[in-house]
């Protein structure tokens, strides 16, 4: 006897061409709908550095409730867990390992302020899971993980914020406007500024693993190397194994406002040009970089330059970002303050200072359970973290790149594409199918 078989839901997802990038049903269910009052739960994953501003910002929010704290290293993890009960007069509860907190069903959403090379997986494992998102700058490693963080919201039907701060600033969202309105005429060109100071690192080489490091969980995806305080805890941002350098750290915010203020995608032309010429310690990626992104369609380009120890500022920037147009040119300070210059005399224009609550929009987008809330939504985490992911592959292919921006893939170069993705280690794999 034959039976005809029902096709589900689950089965029409899994087994449609479009459901990961196309559909917005989402396969888990979210534990409840929340009302304008509800109380959101919010687990923080890695609390070494970031992750303490992430407990900071929602802890100044009402109705937010941080109840869960992740970190694979034990020590650091006890350490903001005992500090967190004597600011806050509670207990939170402790996980090592992120994939034992998302089995908890109590928690609406995870902030994750891990390493870069953590950032992909750890979103797309959450939004599996029924769970909201906050993920740090940048949304991911490389440009594939990227993608797949895109289609993973879109299939699951999740809400992610990318850590951009500047994208919740009433002086920044102001500026945008002045671009979109012609203040400053056509605007062809963005400059990214990263001019921080960083220090030597020495060279530590390899040492056992310390007491209560998971240090196979804190490797995840990457490739296992031996340990070494030359990238345990901080310094990993160095290394191309597990971060982007100071273009895909500091970085990302002003790549994001490049292409934001350009009303631009992904480049068709990239170059680069840099190395190490100050400091001769275990840092991999390059101190120095120049980046140019070229929109020939669009007649417009970016140009992105990281230095990183005594050097001048450009126009009073040492961290911030320059729009140039036919009838002048626009600064933006950081992420909270904008000054406009007209004309050839320069005759100063509009000029605001005015923050905003990057976790308060998050938040609220979580409760209302709209994505069109949000101010730096996943499909902008994908894009300015990949314009970093860009500049670096010229760095280091040594040539100027031709790109596909619809198919995200290099023209006519297989080692570039090459580094469009990594090889992932069993079991923190970045599925092809989310």
């Amino acid at each position: 006897m034959n039976e005809k078989k029902v096709l589900t839901r689950r089965d029409f997802v899994q087994k449609s061409a479009l459901g990961a990038a196309a559909l917005t049903v989402p396969t888990v269910i979210p534990s409840r709908a929340f009302g304008a009052a509800d109380r959101v739960t919010v687990a923080v994953l890695g609390v070494n550095g970031r992750g303490t501003n992430h407990i900071e910002g929602y802890g100044k929010l009402e109705g937010v409730e941080v109840v869960a704290l992740c970190d694979p290293d034990l020590v650091v993890l006890g350490n903001r867990a005992g500090e967190f009960e004597k600011k806050y007069g509670r207990k939170v509860k402790q996980y090592q390992d992120l994939r034992k907190l998302y089995l908890d069903k109590s928690i609406d959403a995870v902030s994750i302020a891990t390493p870069n090379h953590w950032h992909s997986l750890a979103a797309i494992w959450a939004m599996q899971a029924g769970k909201d998102v906050y993920v740090e700058k940048p949304g991911s490693h490389n440009i594939f993980e990227g993608r797949k963080m895109v289609e993973a919201a879109a299939k699951y039907d999740r809400i992610v914020q990318h850590g951009i701060q500047l994208r919740s600033s009433a002086a920044v969202q102001e500026a945008i406007k002045h671009l979109r309105d012609g203040l400053i005429g056509r605007v062809y060109m963005a400059r990214g500024l990263v001019f921080r100071w960083r220090d030597d690192v020495g060279r530590k080489g390899p040492s056992p693993v310390p007491e209560g490091l998971d240090y196979d969980l804190w490797t995840g995806p990457a490739e296992m190397l031996p340990f070494s305080r030359d990238y345990v805890h901080y310094n990993w941002h160095w290394h191309w194994n597990y971060g982007n350098g100071d273009i895909g750290n500091q970085g990302t915010h002003e790549t994001d406002l490049c292409m934001w203020g350009l009303d631009v995608g992904l480049p068709e032309v990239i170059s680069a040009g840099g190395g190490k010429f100050v400091h001769d310690d275990a840092k991999v990626t390059p101190d120095v970089l120049s980046c140019q992104f070229m929109y020939p369609k669009e007649r417009k380009m970016i140009e992105f330059e990281v230095r990183p120890w005594i050097t001048n500022e450009e126009n009073g920037v040492s961290v911030g970002n320059i729009f140039y147009g036919t009838e002048g040119y626009l600064v933006v300070y950081n992420y909270d303050r904008y000054e406009s210059f007209l004309g050839r005399d320069k005759k100063p224009g509009p000029s605001r200072k005015a923050g905003g609550d990057h976790y308060a929009n998050f938040i609220e987008a979580v409760r209302k359970h709209d994505k069109s809330v949000l101010n730096a939504p996943v499909e902008t985490a994908h894009l300015s973290s990949a314009l970093s992911h860009l500049g670096n592959i010229a760095y280091r292919t040594g040539r100027t790149l031709k790109f596909d921006p619809v198919k995200e893939k290099f023209i006519g170069d297989d080692e570039a594409d090459r580094m469009l993705t990594r090889n992932y280690r069993n079991p923190y794999i970045v599925p092809e199918k989310v």
